[in-house]
């Protein structure tokens, strides 16, 4: 297998990801929010294999002709961001005018926040809340809070998107990656769990969910307090 060929293999494998968020939007049409999140969980999943193979392989030089950071960027937009917002609109866990405040501060906030060069830290974290509202809105599914906790969360964090925040990426941020790593894997695992048992009250992945996006939101910013030795 050349070089070429598996850059060329890596791009197809990111596109995917626009196959499985057409199958995610096609559940949430009708409602299906279980299989929704599955499908989600799985673009998830593709997103976070497909940078390091990116990196490995080279696709920049061996496949330049496709531009991957583009090309996902376009899929995280709606995996991440226009999916589980419509999702949180239409479900009617934010009735009246709560869910249109929620769908206009996620996907303006989110627009402008992936078109933001200065996105990344040079630790390779991300300044301010990345929009991942797919891990956001899963949590909302899984837990259910009162709209009001509902509201503060999403404006907190969409104010917090464009605040000098660190917020750590799993795989790219060295610093504790040993323990962020595993804990994002964990979140992935409790996720699908939590969608596959279609929300079930009691379940167990809950608290899960709970602990490990608890971790992923305030890594970074403990990584800002706590000086690097």
């Amino acid at each position: 297998m050349t070089a070429r060929f598996r850059a060329l293999f890596v791009h197809l494998f990111t596109a995917t990801g626009a196959v499985f968020a057409m199958l995610a939007m096609l559940a949430a049409v009708d409602a299906k929010w279980d299989l929704m999140f599955v499908w989600l969980v799985v673009a998830f999943a593709v997103d976070g294999i497909d940078g390091p193979l990116a990196r490995k392989y080279n696709v920049k030089t061996n496949a330049p002709e496709f531009d991957g950071v583009l090309l996902d960027l376009i899929i995280d937009y709606l995996t991440y961001v226009f999916i589980p917002a419509f999702a949180l609109f239409k479900s009617g866990l934010m009735d009246g005018w709560t869910g249109w405040v929620a769908i206009i501060l996620i996907t303006f906030a989110s627009a402008l926040y992936f078109a933001d060069t200065r996105m990344k830290t040079k630790d390779n974290s991300f300044s301010g809340f990345p929009g991942c509202w797919n891990m956001v809105v899963l949590v909302i599914f899984a837990l259910e809070p009162n709209f009001w906790v509902s509201l503060a969360l999403v404006s907190v964090l969409a104010v917090g998107m464009f605040l000098p925040l660190k917020f750590v990426h799993p795989v790219r941020t060295e610093r504790w990656r040993m323990l962020t790593l595993p804990i994002a894997l964990a979140w992935t695992f409790f996720a699908g769990w939590a969608a596959w048992v279609d929300f079930y009250p009691d379940s167990w992945a809950h608290w899960g969910l709970v602990l490990t996006s608890l971790y992923l939101v305030f890594a970074g910013i403990a990584q800002q307090l706590i000086p690097q030795r």
